[in-house]
């Protein structure tokens, strides 16, 4: 009951609820957006994503370093606030007419914005609000646990909205954006002098003995070839093919949006079971784990035929993901330096991933253009299954963690 009486949880979880309301209410159809109303092809979806992935990663290099050296300061995140608060404006007024009117140079400045504030954001302000996690005592999972419920109460009625308007859900994104940046000028964080001087003391040489550590690297190997397929399919593919099998795309529109609510809510739940599961299989064996869902998901959509085998692919998400982050985080704080643990997640974890998204985006937009959805899944689903088996080998074994330069106990303040 710890973690329920501290009022940095709340606040914490009250950024991760408010931002993935932000995001949700307009990215979980962000695909269906692009392909039915805007009518883009599946090589200039392709397009965007690669382009969306190129720019957040290189803003990921940038708040994960930027981030280790401010420590728990709110710098970014009053950044990224006034991002949020206008999301609105940017997507009606400057994104949707230059990607009917001036497609590339829509697609490059709609790049940069979502990349700032949100494909880039989001692994900011999880790595930020871990950080804050292990600063206060208290359980980064059950932190996340608001994240997705935030996304799972917006992304609710958000396909009905969609039906009606996008638009509407563009100016109730800003909304929520209004109230993020309110919650952040209520949420004080205290930087002592202990933490001054160890934010201040990581060199260049601490970052630089981060790339020429090959643990290091075959987690990034992993991540590239797992997490990375699974966006591609996740956001690129899953939601257009998902709302084709049924009648009409009002319909399955709303059925997706409903269904989208009601996985993350149990993603949510997930999430406050994970640090216990993740503890009781291990690390190594929850990476693993997770990346095995990514595959039978990937493989088993294109043997599914009707609404009710889709959805049931569509749930496997909200065990996946909890594993994946929570046990991401715990091998961190296992293998490197908590320290760097904000640039290993952001450059270990999700730039890893945006490389693979750029140099697959296209290249899968294209192969659904000649082939069809089946055969994609197939192709994907084979790539996944590849480095899950190579990473038997490779991801290390768990041992204690490392926290500056002692270590500690195998999951002290790691969730």
């Amino acid at each position: 009951m710890h973690t329920y009486k501290n009022s940095k949880y709340w606040f914490s979880s009250g950024y991760l609820f408010l931002f993935f309301v932000t995001w949700s209410i307009w990215w979980s159809f962000y695909a269906i957006w692009l392909n039915n109303t805007l009518d883009l092809s599946g090589t200039q979806v392709g397009t965007i994503y690669s382009l969306n992935s190129f720019f957040a990663l290189l803003f990921m290099l940038f708040y994960g370093v930027t981030q280790d050296k401010l420590g728990t300061k709110k710098h970014l995140v009053w950044f990224q606030s006034i991002v949020l608060v206008f999301i609105g404006p940017f997507l009606i007024y400057v994104y949707e007419p230059l990607l009917i009117s001036n497609f590339y140079l829509g697609a490059i400045l709609g790049s940069i914005y979502l990349g700032l504030g949100f494909i880039a954001g989001a692994g900011f302000l999880e790595s930020y609000t871990e950080k804050i996690s292990r600063k206060y005592n208290f359980e980064f999972g059950k932190a996340r646990m608001w994240g997705s419920l935030g996304y799972a109460v917006a992304a609710f009625g958000a396909g009905t909205l969609l039906s009606i308007n996008p638009h509407l859900n563009f100016w109730l994104a800003s909304a929520a954006g209004v109230l993020f940046f309110i919650l952040n000028c209520f949420f004080k964080i205290d930087v002592s002098e202990k933490e001054e001087k160890e934010t201040s003391n990581l060199s260049k040489e601490d970052i630089i003995g981060l790339f020429k550590n090959k643990v290091f690297w075959f987690l990034v190997i992993f991540l590239f070839g797992t997490v990375c397929i699974y966006t591609v399919y996740d956001q690129q593919l899953f939601p257009v093919y998902f709302v084709e099998l049924f009648a009409d795309q009002a319909t399955g529109n709303q059925v997706y949006g409903y269904l989208n609510s009601f996985q993350v809510f149990v993603e949510a739940l997930f999430l406050f079971l994970a640090p216990s599961i993740v503890s009781k299989v291990g690390v190594k064996r929850s990476l693993l784990l997770a990346g095995g869902v990514m595959f039978f998901r990937i493989v088993g959509s294109a043997y599914v035929s009707s609404g009710i085998g889709i959805s049931f692919m569509k749930m496997l998400h909200a065990v996946e993901v909890p594993l994946l982050l929570i046990a991401s985080f715990k091998y961190i704080g296992l293998h490197f330096d908590s320290r760097l643990s904000a640039t290993v997640y952001l450059v270990g974890f999700k730039v890893s991933s945006e490389i693979g998204v750029i140099v697959f985006s296209t290249l899968v937009g294209r192969l659904y253009d000649l082939t069809s959805y089946e055969t994609t899944f197939y192709v994907l689903g084979s790539i996944v299954a590849l480095f899950v088996i190579t990473a038997m080998f490779t991801l290390s074994k768990d041992k204690k963690a490392i926290s500056g330069n002692r270590e500690t106990d195998l999951y002290h303040n790691i969730s």
